[in-house]
């Protein structure tokens, strides 16, 4: 759970026809209070067009909530939800206001929305019929006044279809869908993108930005994202680091484990490890083992926590537990 500072204001980085398109849809959507479903590929930056959805729109002196559905136990989700009253469990020992509520004139981000349970899909549902929340071992209802923004990187209609999600709960939450396009699809955004992250990264380390050449640029605009910008994100992060010098050219790239054309190179430097091992074969092959080396040193680095570590690469829990069974990870095996 977040709640932002509404001072602080999110970037949409880009200059190509689908980002300015994502820009007038923010725009649009901004312009009322009417609820929104933001869907797209894991990594896009779908926080970010909530962000400025909020930013740009009449709330955005007020509170900005944020909550991962998928990233807490049911219990857990429904109690932050809707907060819960002295006694209506064990350890509940003081009243607690629901973020509902905490959000109340300001809007609520419920990201990852796809992974709600059909229970508290039910009492969501409610919400934004009545407008109005109960707290766990309440009989009282509070009024909201809360905008809703929901996301997902799951097919809701397909969803729907296999019964995991509610079909009137869809509709009301899809009156204005925007859909964020994957990385793939903005190629040309991506030079701009390096730029800013490196610039942030300098700014966080107090350090000096890098120069980066253009046929490193050439060679990350040629790479495949399946992470998309937060996979971007992270790869320049670990240049920043990594890279010593000023300038980072394409065989650096190599170096930090981002398959790339300049990686695949035989002139390219390696780094060790089990990207070592990687002689021969499709690109693919070696970005699985860059990244599964790269997964298995962070885990070690954070003493296996599984939270701490999905913080650190700035991915969301469940992505993360899907990484390790992916690439069948473990603390036994790799530790």
């Amino acid at each position: 759970m977040a709640i932002a500072d509404p001072q602080a204001a999110p970037a949409l980085v880009g200059s190509s026809a689908a980002t300015r398109t994502l820009d007038d849809d923010v725009t649009a959507a901004s312009r009322s209070d009417a609820k929104v479903l933001i869907t797209g590929e894991s990594g896009v930056g779908k926080d970010v067009a909530a962000r400025l959805i909020h930013g740009r729109s009449t709330r955005a002196r007020q509170t900005l909530v944020t909550i991962n559905c998928a990233g807490l136990p049911d219990s857990l989700l429904e109690t932050e939800l809707f907060g819960h009253v002295k006694g209506s469990f064990t350890d509940a020992h003081r009243d607690r206001p629901g973020l509902l509520q905490v959000a109340n004139r300001g809007t609520i981000f419920l990201d990852e929305v796809g992974d709600m349970s059909a229970k508290t899909q039910a009492k969501v549902l409610r919400v934004l019929q009545e407008g109005e929340v109960e707290r766990l071992g309440s009989a009282r209802t509070i009024k909201v006044d809360v905008r809703v923004i929901a996301a997902t990187n799951k097919n809701l209609e397909e969803e729907i279809e296999k019964g995991h999600f509610r079909e009137d709960l869809y509709f009301r939450l899809a009156v204005i869908p925007i859909q964020v396009p994957p990385l793939r699809e903005r190629p040309e955004d991506i030079p701009l993108l390096v730029r800013h992250f490196m610039d942030y990264f300098s700014r966080e380390n107090n350090t000096r930005p890098k120069r980066i050449t253009p046929a490193a640029l050439e060679a990350l605009q040629r790479s495949r994202w399946k992470g998309n910008i937060r996979e971007l994100r992270n790869t320049v992060e670990r240049l920043n680091i990594m890279i010593p010098g000023d300038t980072i050219d394409a065989p650096d790239l190599g170096s930090t484990g981002r398959p790339s054309a300049a990686a695949a190179s035989p002139a390219a430097p390696r780094s060790g490890g089990e990207v070592d091992q990687v002689k021969s074969g499709t690109l693919r092959e070696f970005k699985d083992t860059a990244e599964r080396a790269y997964l298995v040193a962070k885990l070690r680095e954070n003493g296996w926590n599984i939270s701490k570590t999905a913080e650190i690469i700035d991915t969301p829990r469940s992505n993360l537990y899907k990484k390790l069974e992916q690439y069948q990870i473990s603390q036994e095996t790799d530790g």
